[in-house]
């Protein structure tokens, strides 16, 4: 599902215009974007929180040149789904 696909259900299903509803979901998104920009976490009760991890810092080689290169440590986001969330979809996965 892509992100007009979304809106579009959103419009059908609240009545509300689909310009509006595009706008409060680039909203949202923007809004969930700059909190881990800022290094805050965001949690969506029932739905899952977009938390940001830390990764440390790690030799890795390049194997055409046969060199050796140090990636530096790095923060990634990443989204873990709410146990309900999880449990929905395992139970209609068809």
């Amino acid at each position: 599902m892509t992100k007009a696909e979304i809106v579009a259900e959103i419009a059908n299903k609240t009545g509300v215009e689909k310009v509006s509803v595009q706008a409060t979901v680039e909203e949202f998104m923007e809004t969930v974007k700059n909190s881990m920009i800022n290094g805050e976490n965001v949690y969506l009760r029932g739905f899952g929180s977009f938390t940001i991890k830390k990764r440390a810092e790690k030799t890795g080689r390049n194997i055409s040149k046969n060199t050796t290169i140090i990636i530096p440590a790095h923060n990634i986001p990443s989204f873990k789904p709410a146990k309900t969330f999880v449990n929905s979809v395992k139970e209609n996965v068809k």
